[in-house]
């Protein structure tokens, strides 16, 4: 394998490089003018709250007394 610094190829690989480097800067670039930024209003919450929360009034079921799987006598 030849040294590339010696014959001569450093210098494609240099051109390489910058190449990469313009295209990823033009991407960048092109990305930040397209892109187009919506402005949000921002929410204000009313932080004196005085009503208070309805609690339920509504009677919890109960549950069956049947069990639907068998737990094991052993733990293993």
């Amino acid at each position: 394998m030849e040294n590339p610094f010696e014959s001569g190829h450093i210098k494609n690989y240099v051109l390489l490089y910058a190449s990469v480097v313009v295209i990823m800067v033009l991407f960048f670039i092109a990305s930040t003018l397209f892109h187009d930024v919506k402005k949000v209003p921002k929410k204000v919450f009313d932080a004196n709250v005085t009503h208070k929360s309805k609690q339920h009034a509504t009677p919890i079921e109960e549950h069956n007394t049947t069990k639907k799987f068998k737990l094991l006598q052993h733990a293993y």
